[in-house]
């Protein structure tokens, strides 16, 4: 008696009878005698998968690596040999559990490679080297021998976190905070440095600009000074000038010089005391020259 199966486009069906290969495609339909037949379904689409497991860095501390990864089947032939893909074709339920196998054996690969990536990193080196380890397993994960014998391909893989355990976590992020702190205050104090000099800076400016007026003024008053000094000497000079000519001539000279200037300002002279002994003393000199002419 014969069945028909009605194959999915992205699962790959392969039709054994009596254990001889008869016929293999994507989305396959045929006719098959249950009796005498069997039917592997062998997936052909991108399978997502998450996952998550711990390994040790060299200074001996766990890390929880998670992520998630892409792979698919590229040699349906290839795993159906190693691993049991047949299915009941009216339900399509496999009835072995080797299907489930598939994404541990890939998780196991990624591991593996992983495993020899963290191994050489201390814990704080890690937590910065998640696009490094995701960029060494993708190179090497396509070398994986188990993977290859498979028809196995990862297409895509991403870490999405690196964690230690709690305690590590917590006294790392204690350690943090504290540099974080650490780094704020010296920000601060290195402001209140950077105000100070500039204090001080500003401070030498107007000292230096004080002293230098100080500089100019006194500058200036030794100048006038100068200048006042040479005025007077000059002034000086010039009554000395002036008087030099009366210096050898008698006092009596001088009064009668005197008189004569009276008698010609005399208007604006409004009182003159002239003493006896004045007079007399004129008046005596004034003959005393008259006598010498005479006797000349």
């Amino acid at each position: 008696m014969f069945s028909f199966y009605k194959g999915e486009p992205n699962i790959h069906t392969i039709l054994f009878r009596d254990g001889e290969f008869v016929k293999e495609g994507a989305g396959l339909n045929f006719w098959y005698m249950p009796s005498f037949s069997t039917i592997v379904a062998v997936p052909a689409a991108s399978t997502d998968a998450p996952f998550i497991f711990t390994e040790a860095t060299k200074d001996y501390q766990e890390l929880a690596v998670q992520g998630t990864l892409t792979y698919r089947i590229i040699n349906p032939a290839a795993i159906a040999k190693l691993l049991d893909f047949s299915v009941e074709p009216r339900s399509g339920l496999y009835l072995s559990e080797d299907p489930e196998k598939v994404i541990n054996r890939v998780v196991t690969a990624i591991q593996g490679i992983t495993r020899a990536k963290i191994a050489g990193l201390s814990l704080r080196d890690a937590f910065r080297s998640t696009k490094n380890v995701t960029e060494f397993v993708l190179e090497n994960i396509a070398e994986d021998a188990d993977l290859a014998n498979l028809g196995v391909q990862v297409d895509s893989l991403h870490i999405t976190s690196m964690r230690a355990t709690p305690e590590i976590q917590k006294a790392l992020e204690a350690d943090y905070r504290e540099q974080l702190q650490r780094e704020a205050d010296q920000a601060i104090y290195a402001r209140r440095a950077a105000a100070v000099e500039e204090e001080r800076t500003i401070k030498e400016r107007e000292l230096g600009t004080e002293v230098e007026l100080e500089n100019q003024r006194k500058e200036l008053v030794d100048t006038q000074a100068r200048n006042q000094l040479a005025k007077a000497e000059a002034e000086a000079k010039a009554d000395e000038m002036k008087l030099n000519p009366y210096a050898n001539m008698p006092p009596q000279a001088l009064i009668g010089i005197a008189l004569k200037d009276w008698a010609q300002y005399g208007g604006s002279v409004g009182n003159l005391s002239i003493s006896p002994d004045i007079l007399s003393g004129l008046v005596g000199w004034l003959n005393s020259a008259n006598n010498q002419q005479v006797e000349g």
